[in-house]
């Protein structure tokens, strides 16, 4: 076990010398995390918009299931996305777990619920602010849709963000479905748990620090995005 003032100015030398074993985490970590967050935007963008507009049987359920299930347990998503992935699972000849793609395919269905819930809202909102405009011109539903999306952009950005911020953070999941294996499937998270347990604090606290930082960050940039919003809504 390293001393607490070593293992700081240990951490500082990492991130300023630009270690290659953390920069490989890192750059891993966002891979993973970002991919997850475009693809769950995919499903989630127009799934909220579909639910927001249209108006069928079981609507309202579907709105409280999306809701809910933003608060899926990362652990039970992970052994889900293990079983299917495994050799005896459904998709097992793809031969995808313990890669970047098991850990990107559960962050995906951890972080699409999220996307989905929150862009219904917004565009929720928004549409009841346009309807009797869309209405009038007979606009089809699908360039309702579009247009939703596309006047809520900013706002949906902030929601891709909050996800991303979701993403990233991750621990549960990605370590039952990618193994944490070094060079591979180890993202900052798992490493942070794995150098911790070692004793190397070094190396958990600079990868502590980055992700602070990145999570000051997408903070900072929801922060700046609301703003800019606010400021065309009001032009």
């Amino acid at each position: 076990m390293q001393d607490f003032s070593e293992a700081f100015g240990l951490a500082a030398s990492l991130i300023l010398g630009f270690d290659a074993d953390l920069g490989e985490i890192i750059v891993l970590s966002l891979r993973v995390s970002l991919s997850a967050v475009l693809l769950a935007a995919l499903i989630g963008f127009p799934l909220g918009a579909l639910t927001a507009v249209l108006s069928f049987p079981g609507r309202q359920a579907i709105a409280v299931l999306m809701n809910a299930l933003m608060g899926l347990p990362p652990v039970v998503v992970g052994l889900l996305v293990y079983m299917a992935l495994s050799r005896a699972g459904p998709l097992g000849w793809m031969n995808l777990l313990y890669t970047p793609m098991a850990m990107i395919i559960a962050q995906t269905i951890l972080v699409t619920p999220i996307i989905a819930a929150l862009s219904r809202q917004v565009m929720e909102d928004m549409h009841r602010e346009y309807d009797e405009q869309f209405r009038s011109l007979c606009i089809p539903t699908r360039r309702v849709m579009t247009a939703l999306i596309w006047d809520s952009r900013y706002s949906l950005l902030t929601v891709a963000l909050a996800g991303f911020g979701r993403a990233i953070a991750e621990v549960g999941a990605v370590i039952i479905v990618g193994g944490n294996i070094d060079h591979l499937t180890r993202v900052m998270t798992t490493a942070i748990a794995l150098e911790t347990s070692k004793g190397n604090l070094a190396l958990a606290l600079a990868l502590g620090f980055v992700l602070l930082i990145l999570a000051l960050s997408v903070n900072a940039a929801v922060y700046s995005l609301r703003a800019s919003a606010k400021r065309l809504s009001y032009a």
